[in-house]
């Protein structure tokens, strides 16, 4: 089928809710993508981050080839060990917390939120959001979502939502009242800009909510899962939330979410207060099981660290070539190039020399490459990108 063929078919039969770009992709491997008319691309921006160690990980081909072969899924009425194992392996990684698992990041901010008014005293209903965040598009999670181009065409929203400037103590202490259930916010804001949490900010949560009898959630769905060298960012600060949400790069690529809370507050999410049919699945916990042995056996968390540090370094040594560029920010393989002009056009045309990136907020650049990503294809970016900057 031609690259037309196969755009017709969307044209005719799929609702156009994203805005897509004429290209139809039909393989990856690692930090390639390779399209139906031949062209290869570099991607440093793998499926919105879901394909956090690569396209197609052989470890993760292999785990679901596997398990397809024995059992896909069965619903929650039964145990399954894929699922079991996998709530252990995340447990054990982070704060020791009981999992529930579900499809997607709204999905698990959407349990989060009614966990949070589930373990709460009575009258206990408001949650607090920082401005830029994004938690998803169901109506609670689109509510949590502080910024207003998400909420045009669905207004009223829900009720019972603050929102604070990020960072910004000061609104916090002013806007937790006693009816604050909840304050989730993300340790790193990624649609939002790559806005990176201050520890002074995520302190004066865990405190406030230490005082006020409410909880923490930190929303690590962009965030979780090694990017940022390490298995969830909040572990790069002196705090420890209540409650964590994670998806994208935990399948390696297949859909799976999941939400984790300390074992005191999960005893309160009992049978018939919440549920997901495909939630925890055999197929997708075998695949979340897959990618987090990937990412132990071949060192993919210092590898994070590491080449964040060197791609980090390498465009900041940009800033004194190019004015556009403002400065370069973020932790790990989570990187936001602040911009001093719009840069939609920088992104198309890196596409047009093979190379995948991101704008977000008009005028920041995402590049955010998979874990396995190497030296060598971090510098083969940085020179594509370097060279449009050049005729931009």
């Amino acid at each position: 089928m031609t690259t037309q063929e196969t755009i017709a078919l969307f044209d005719n039969y799929v609702i156009a809710n994203y805005g897509r770009l004429p290209r139809v992709m039909v393989k990856g491997e690692g930090s390639y993508l390779y399209d139906a008319d031949g062209h290869k691309i570099l991607d440093m921006f793998p499926g919105w981050a879901v394909s956090g160690i690569g396209h197609c990980h052989p470890k993760v081909v292999e785990a679901v080839r596997r398990q397809v072969g024995e059992l896909i899924h069965i619903d929650n009425t039964f145990y399954s060990e894929p699922q079991g194992k996998l709530a252990q392996l995340l447990s054990e990684r982070a704060f020791g917390g009981k999992c529930f698992f579900c499809n997607s990041g709204a999905e698990a901010n959407e349990a989060a939120l009614k966990l949070s008014r589930l373990h709460t005293a009575k009258g206990k209903y408001k949650f607090i959001t920082a401005e830029g965040s994004f938690h998803g598009r169901t109506f609670a999670t689109v509510t949590a979502t502080a910024q207003p181009k998400y909420h045009d065409g669905f207004l009223p929203l829900l009720p019972g939502f603050a929102y604070i400037p990020f960072n910004d103590v000061a609104a916090l202490e002013a806007a937790f009242t006693d009816e604050v259930a909840a304050v989730m916010v993300e340790p790193i804001q990624g649609e939002g800009g790559i806005n990176v949490a201050t520890a002074e900010f995520l302190g004066a949560i865990r405190e406030l909510c230490d005082a006020k009898g409410a909880i923490m959630i930190l929303d690590e769905v962009q965030t979780g899962i090694g990017r940022t060298g390490k298995w969830f960012a909040y572990q790069h600060y002196d705090v420890e939330p209540d409650i964590i949400t994670m998806a994208k790069a935990l399948g390696g690529g297949v859909a799976i979410g999941a939400m984790m809370a300390r074992p005191e507050i999960a005893a309160s999410l009992v049978p018939g207060k919440h549920a997901s049919t495909f939630g925890g699945n055999c197929l997708a916990c075998a695949a979340g099981v897959a990618t987090i042995e990937a990412i132990e056996e071949d060192g993919l968390l210092r590898q994070a660290a590491e080449i964040g540090q060197y791609a980090q370094d390498k465009l900041r040594s940009l800033k004194d070539k190019h004015a556009i560029i403002d400065h370069v920010r973020g932790i790990g393989l989570m990187i936001g190039i602040q911009l001093m002009r719009p840069g939609a056009a920088i992104v198309a045309a890196c596409l047009e020399k093979g190379l995948r990136i991101n704008c977000t907020h008009d005028t920041v650049i995402r590049f955010m490459p998979p874990m396995t990503v190497t030296r060598e294809q971090i510098d083969e970016a940085i020179g594509i990108f370097d060279n449009v900057l050049s005729g931009s």
